[in-house]
């Protein structure tokens, strides 16, 4: 009989119900949905509203040339100028303070410097706007700590971007992935609101999140419209958002926008969006697309500027509204790495007795060159401390040392851990996994906490479902059909590079190589079936699987338990979907799923065991052997930067 989830969470109605009626500072308008239920007062202990400690900047006047003429002098009027700044983090991804807790080393770059270069602007009586645009609870083992461990006290995120007096942040899909019981206490601890009009009630059809918020500073009125990536069902468990809908971007701002310019009458309008941009041409009969930052621009009439985030990009860049109106979008570096920023200049029109946006000046800044902010980092010393004592700590042993590296080219320890770990949790016949990690190793000797999140640095969940040998075929074909070229010469690379319209490599910032057709975390391999990959033959027919490693027959007609991670399992990465699976299809076929994340249990097996000895077991092979180690050899420098190693 199909088991279902053993318990699932709270419903996501609550948290966006908290996430609605967040206290928030004295300076912004918080815009409840139409027909929104009012969300219940928190309970927790009241907190006074913070109050910026800026003065405005001087009024500036300009000085107008008087023209003398013999009959009158003609005078124009006299206009006040406001600057003010938009700053905003994007996909933080829990870097907090200036160490990295997994690599056991200082950074040049974290949330404290950004709190330093804020800071600094308000001392000097600038007007500032702070924004967060969302994936900031999931990467380092320190949020790690306060989703899951540390629980019993006020969370890490809502105490730092607190003190930092962050007016909004967006929802990322990783803050969704951390659980309800996760952001839902964020969201409750954190003294500014969320906001996302694309986070919809399934039945209503209504935001179940502020869909924008007015701020004011001194006098200008700035609308911040919130919009998150619509691809959160692809990746995520239904049961983390249950009762939620993410509506395709494009609509969902085409709504609003006319809402907010009747009934705010703003001098801006702001789009804070956790998506990314993507260049391929926009489509109208498609929706739900991943990174829709650029076709809302174009598409949408009334935006002067929008943070996109998601991709961990370095974006600044102009595009053309529907009517020609220029819209800047500028998009800010992950792990606070850079900022983006906006500076607008507002002039006072005397006649028409409004501001007008005179200016807009967008620029990313680099934050590896300021100092961590020396009263927070003194504030937080003991949490550093604690958390650093916590990922050192010994789980056990290994007998070798294992590297990503290996991965990308073939069958590897590193990747045949993970799945011998998968088959004794669920007992399933094969198991789906792919190296999670672009360039980790884990040496040998003893092992610590930290490592964990070398291994596996998301916070997935473990599935078994049935698959058929023909579904479980395609799969494979897919895989290797985007991970690996078709070699035609010794000369060819293995690996299936992108390349733009000239034929050129394309080299990714994010992860400083060259980037693949697809990314190292969709190049799944299986174990549990014997099979061989030939990369002389065209994609769609590399793959053969001889039998299954037990020595059974393996039958495209027969049905097998498969282990693989709910990201896969929700149709992340489009391997399902590849062998004709929708994510409802899939869902129905749903023997069981663990009720933590995969990296729990590779910690445990490292405290039951005295010693991990991993192996490669050499169940799948990539032929012909000599042209993939020229191919090998060709493609390793052009990921790593440095050739491959004898």
């Amino acid at each position: 009989m199909k088991k279902h989830l053993s318990t699932l969470l709270m419903p996501v109605l609550i948290i966006v119900l908290i996430l609605s009626g967040c206290a928030t500072t004295t300076q912004v308008k918080e815009i409840a949905p139409p027909s929104a239920v009012l969300a219940p007062t928190p309970v927790q202990e009241e907190v006074e509203p913070l109050q910026p400690v800026v003065e405005p900047i001087p009024t500036v006047e300009k000085a107008i040339p008087a023209v003398v003429e013999e009959v009158e002098q003609d005078i124009s009027p006299t206009k006040e100028e406001k600057i003010i700044h938009l700053i905003s983090t994007s996909d933080v991804h829990g870097t907090i303070f200036p160490y990295d807790f997994i690599q056991n080393k200082d950074l040049d770059y974290s949330l404290m410097s950004v709190s330093t270069y804020v800071n600094d602007m308000r001392k000097r009586g600038e007007l500032v706007v702070l924004l967060d645009n969302g994936d900031v609870l999931q990467g380092q083992p320190l949020v790690y700590y306060y989703n899951f461990i540390k629980t019993e006290v006020p969370h890490i995120v809502s105490m730092v971007n607190n003190d930092m007096r962050y007016d909004v942040s967006s929802i990322g899909n990783h803050d969704i992935e951390a659980g309800p019981d996760v952001y839902m206490k964020v969201a409750n601890e954190s003294n500014y609101p969320y906001v996302g009009a694309n986070i919809v009630d399934e039945i209503t059809k209504e935001p179940l999140v502020n869909p924008y918020v007015m701020i004011e500073r001194d006098g200008v009125k700035i609308a911040v419209l919130g919009l998150t990536t619509p691809g959160i069902p692809s990746w995520l468990p239904k049961n983390l958002y249950e009762g939620i809908l993410f509506e395709d971007m494009v609509t969902t701002a085409k709504k609003w926008i006319p809402i907010i310019q009747e009934n705010e009458n703003p001098d801006v309008i702001v789009g804070l969006f956790h998506s990314g941009v993507s260049e391929s041409p926009y489509d109208e009969d498609v929706s739900l697309y991943e990174n829709a930052s650029v076709y809302v621009a174009q598409q949408v009439e009334g935006f002067d500027v929008i943070f996109s985030g998601h991709d961990h990009k370095d974006t600044n860049m102009e595009v053309m509204s529907p009517s020609g109106k220029s819209v800047y979008i500028v998009g800010a570096l992950n792990a606070a790495r850079s900022v983006a920023q906006v500076t607008l200049k507002f002039e006072y029109d005397v006649n028409e007795d409004s501001y007008v946006l005179s200016s807009l000046s967008p620029e990313t800044i680099m934050m590896d060159n300021i100092e961590p902010d020396t009263t927070l980092m003194e504030k937080y010393q003991d949490t550093i401390d604690e958390v650093t004592t916590w990922v050192s700590a010994e789980v056990g042993k290994i007998s070798e040392t294992i590297s990503s590296r290996d991965s990308m080219f073939g069958d590897s320890a590193f990747v045949d851990l993970i799945h011998s770990i998968q088959l004794d949790i669920t007992g399933a016949d094969i198991s789906i996994s792919a190296p999670l990690s672009f360039d980790a190793t884990i040496k040998e000797g003893s092992v610590y906490v930290r490592d964990m999140f070398s291994l596996y640095p998301y916070e997935n969940l473990l599935y078994t479902v049935s698959l058929t040998g023909r579904e479980l075929h395609d799969m494979a074909e897919y895989s290797y059909g985007a991970w690996f070229d078709q070699m035609s010469s010794l000369d060819d690379d293995l690996i299936n590079f992108k390349k733009d319209a000239d034929g050129n490599l394309i080299y990714s910032e994010r992860y400083n190589s060259f980037e693949g057709v697809t990314r190292y975390y969709n190049y799944d391999s299986f174990s549990g079936i014997n099979y061989v990959v030939d990369i002389t033959k065209p994609a769609g027919s590399r793959v053969t699987i001889k039998t299954l490693s037990d020595g059974r027959t393996f039958s495209k007609d027969a049905t097998y338990l498969v282990a693989l991670n709910s990201y896969r399992a929700q149709g992340g990465g489009g391997h399902l979907e590849a062998a004709g699976l929708t994510k409802e299809m899939v869902d129905e076929r749903l023997v069981s799923a663990t009720d933590k994340d995969l990296r729990y249990y590779l910690l445990k097996e490292f405290e039951n065991n005295e010693v991990i000895s991993p192996y490669v077991d050499n169940n799948w092979l990539v032929i012909p052997n000599l042209w993939v180690r020229r191919g090998m050899k060709n493609s390793y420098p052009k990921l790593y930067g440095e050739l491959l190693s004898e």
